[in-house]
């Protein structure tokens, strides 16, 4: 079988090929040509897996190393017979490290601040729990979490949460019923000096409206990428290039999700780990410094995509 593999996912190369035939490419080099003859692909979000790139092709199999799957057509998946897979939860402890850099940067004393989550799935929960930790009040928002039972958890509405909150977070799925769930609506509801934080998905953020808000914010997550928006680049008090979950050991938990799942589709009865030797210890007495990752975002919004394909070693720290 033929698998093709973004060169830019991590701890990867050397792990598939027993299997099969393997090429890896940039996220610009899957092309109806270049995928035409695969059988399986491990991407990234920047590859677009919908009917301009698989129609004809013989690809049976998508594996995403991500937490998010709004770059797969699932529909169009489904209805040409194309299994796919994302990673959920592979990343949260390094998006965790975000949100709690974001927090300490932005507000003096956190106790007793009080921090909407909207989304309260593996990342959000990991925001609950840490949030408790620092003494901060927690609203919690997230509708089919509450349907289902809802873990034992309170909730409450968007609404509530944007008359409360000092702080509020978002750690949703792309879909109908969260694009642009950040928006003028919610912003005239919320304190004139909030913080936002969008490190769910680009589009949750109404871009439009942000820049005619009062508020505060701190993006990971654009609408447009890799060609942002500048104006609300500027506004915002930190912002990054889509990195929050870019930790190794995030990136290492993807890389083997990604692997045992398409080793489960096609047979191989291989189960995957990863090499860590050779990288930087965690040091839980250190930081992550988010303000430098500002910073060079600000100075350079036309390398976007370089930072996110060239980005250092960084270890969960929480």
């Amino acid at each position: 079988m033929k698998l093709l593999i973004d060169k830019y996912i991590p701890l990867i190369k050397g792990l598939a090929e027993p299997y099969c035939e393997v090429s890896y490419l940039a996220p610009d080099e899957f092309t109806p040509d270049t995928v035409a003859t695969a059988d399986a692909l491990i991407v990234r979000t920047r590859v677009k897996c919908n009917s301009a790139l698989l129609a004809g092709s013989s690809v049976k199999f998508i594996a995403s190393a991500t937490i998010g799957f709004d770059h797969i057509d699932t529909e169009y998946c489904h209805k040409a017979g194309i299994a796919w897979c994302n990673a959920p939860g592979c990343n949260a402890d390094s998006v965790l490290n975000y949100i709690d850099a974001a927090l300490h940067y932005s507000i003096d004393n956190l106790e007793g601040k009080t921090i909407g989550i909207v989304g309260v799935g593996n990342v959000g929960s990991r925001v609950y729990k840490r949030a408790l930790d620092l003494g901060m009040n927690t609203l919690l928002s997230d509708p089919p979490l509450e349907a289902a039972g809802g873990s034992g958890l309170s909730f409450t509405s968007l609404d509530e949460i944007a008359h409360e909150a000092d702080i509020i977070t978002f750690h949703v799925p792309l879909d109908s019923t969260t694009r642009h769930m950040a928006c003028s609506r919610l912003f005239g509801m919320c304190k004139p000096d909030a913080i936002i934080i969008n490190a769910a998905r680009g589009a949750v953020l109404d871009t439009a409206d942000a820049l005619q808000a009062t508020q505060r914010f701190i993006i990971d997550c654009w609408e447009g990428e890799p060609d942002i928006n500048r104006e609300l680049l500027s506004k915002a008090i930190l912002a990054t290039p889509h990195i929050a979950g870019y930790s190794i050991d995030g990136k290492a938990n993807g890389t083997v999700a990604a692997l045992n799942a398409t080793s489960e589709f096609f047979g191989w009865g291989a189960k995957f780990s990863v090499d860590m030797l050779g990288l930087p210890p965690k040091d839980f007495s250190k930081s992550y410094n988010i303000k430098a990752e500002s910073d060079a975002l600000k100075a350079a919004p036309e390398k976007f995509e370089w930072f996110r394909n060239n980005y250092p070693v960084r270890r969960d720290l929480i």
